[in-house]
């Protein structure tokens, strides 16, 4: 059996996480297997989890004689001269929340030159907030290990309409606000959901209509 020292601590990067299920596999900064990871094991005062994230740890051993990671925290890089450059949540954020006054310019437009009835804008307001409860009670369950909404809901819903609370929910909550293939797909929906919402605001809409 392998001895571990009492409350010694290890450095290492997360190389795998299963958001959905909150758990992944930590690589040891001095070599080694990797190391098993749970959510509830991370400290609280630690930014969701995502790969590449590095991570100082203690490791026990399971009923199962297997090496897993308890009391994870991040470790903050040194700070350097040079601006670091990538897709952190929060310069994702800076772009994202350009999109909402963006549309809201275009929805103002296009009621001026086509008369969009009043009921629209009531309906991405109450699309906007349902999404962003929404998105709260997914983060809420990501954290207590419950049920999760499926990422293909949260994309319903910001097709629905609710888009601009989700980008909201997203940057206030750091939720769905990193993982890159989500991201992409939301996006989809933003622009799907603008189009529409321009053709059949358009009087050329009614020209085909019976």
């Amino acid at each position: 059996m392998t001895f571990i020292p009492k409350k010694m601590r290890f450095d290492g990067i997360l190389k795998i996480w299963n958001d959905d299920r909150g758990f992944g596999f930590i690589e040891p900064t001095q070599g080694g297997q990797q190391i098993f990871v749970h959510i509830k094991s991370f400290d609280r005062r630690t930014a969701r989890p995502a790969v590449g994230q590095a991570l100082s740890f203690e490791v026990e051993l399971s009923p199962d004689g297997k090496k897993r990671a308890q009391n994870v925290q991040g470790v903050r890089p040194a700070r350097t001269t040079t601006p670091r450059k990538g897709n952190a949540p929060a310069q994702w954020g800076t772009a994202s929340l350009f999109a909402v006054p963006a549309f809201g310019l275009v929805y103002l437009i296009a009621t001026v030159l086509w008369r969009v009835p009043i009921w629209v804008a009531g309906l991405y307001g109450v699309a906007s907030l349902t999404c962003f409860v929404v998105y709260a009670f997914d983060k809420a369950a990501a954290r207590g290990m419950r049920s999760r909404v499926s990422e293909s809901t949260l994309l319903l819903l910001g097709l629905a309409g609710g888009w601009p609370g989700a980008i909201v929910a997203q940057q206030v909550l750091r939720h769905k606000s990193n993982k890159v293939s989500f991201r992409s797909a939301f996006w989809v929906t933003v622009m799907l959901n603008a189009l529409v919402f321009l053709a059949l605001s358009s009087p050329l809409f009614a020209m085909f209509l019976p």
